[in-house]
């Protein structure tokens, strides 16, 4: 499976290939803002903005640690902040108490939008929430990548993990109207977009961790497998809708959430750090949660 990166690097942006490896520099080649997403636009697939990194000239090795290093939500347009975090809910096996048909109709699930693409956080970036949450949850998802040509048509890039913090407390007070209140939590991403189809089968862990020691830990999954809705579908009706289909347009479409420590009656505190463990996939999010401040009157 391929996989690329983009990130800034004093001052400059740079894209790269694969997972950092411990004890190993990383090789950075310089893009511009949107080159890659002008690569995957004008190409036939995913497997085109590979195809752009390797291209580059003027390379540079960078440790993973270095303190100057900052990766990026993959093909972020930082320039025009043309990017939506939008998802979906309800959508995994493990919330309905049977199991989809095989040719069963297209219902669509429940959708939200969380907010511009600049709101996303990095891996060991804190999550901001309200100042006075009533029960947090976590949630690890798939991310599927899309960026609009300026002809509004939606390119699939790849797709990354996410973090879509929300106050499940506040949700389920007033399911049909406070959601969008709930969901006013920051996110998180990490910067590995993987360069192939949506994913069929995710697995993984989840550890909260409090005053340095594990307070909770439990599985989650969140592939294709898990989830009741066909993902093709999902995305076709999505983007039926024009206002989806803005001229270069990023969006990152969360899948949803299997359950989690609210399922298990874990609460999420202020100063927690939530690390999730993508271990199908290499892959680790952690961030610590913060409570907000209360607005000035």
């Amino acid at each position: 499976m391929s996989i690329i990166f983009e990130c800034e690097y004093q001052g400059r942006r740079y894209a790269g290939h694969g997972l950092p490896v411990p004890g190993s520099p990383l090789t950075l080649y310089p893009v511009s803002d949107g080159q890659l997403q002008a690569a995957l636009v004008a190409g036939h697939g995913p497997e085109d903005l590979l195809s752009a990194v390797a291209g580059q000239s003027g390379r540079i090795e960078v440790e993973p640690g270095d303190a100057g290093l900052r990766f990026l939500p993959p093909l972020l347009p930082t320039a025009s902040n043309n990017a939506l975090i939008n998802g979906f809910m309800g959508t995994h096996r493990s919330k309905f108490d049977r199991a989809p048909e095989p040719d069963e109709e297209f219902t669509a699930p429940n959708y939200y939008i969380k907010g511009f693409g600049s709101w996303l956080k990095m891996p060991d970036e804190p999550l901001t929430t309200p100042a006075d949450p009533v029960w947090l949850l976590e949630e690890p998802e798939v991310v599927l990548v899309y960026a609009n040509d300026q002809e509004g048509v939606p390119h699939y890039a790849g797709y990354t993990f996410g973090n879509d913090l929300n106050d499940i407390g506040l949700h389920l007070k007033n399911p049909w109207a406070w959601t969008p209140y709930a969901k006013l939590c920051e996110t998180s991403i990490t910067p590995w977009l993987f360069l192939g189809t949506p994913p069929e089968k995710v697995t993984g862990s989840v550890t909260i961790e409090r005053d340095g020691a594990q307070a909770w830990q439990g599985g989650f999954s969140c592939g294709a497998d898990s989830i009741f809705h066909r993902i093709p579908d999902m995305a076709e009706y999505l983007f039926s809708h024009p206002l989806l289909r803005r001229p270069g347009l990023v969006n990152y479409l969360f899948l949803g959430a299997d359950k989690a420590t609210y399922h298990d009656g874990f609460r999420i505190e202020n100063g927690d750090r939530m690390v999730i463990d993508v271990s199908s996939h290499g892959v680790v999010l952690a961030n610590e949660v913060r409570y907000g401040t209360t607005a000035p009157r």
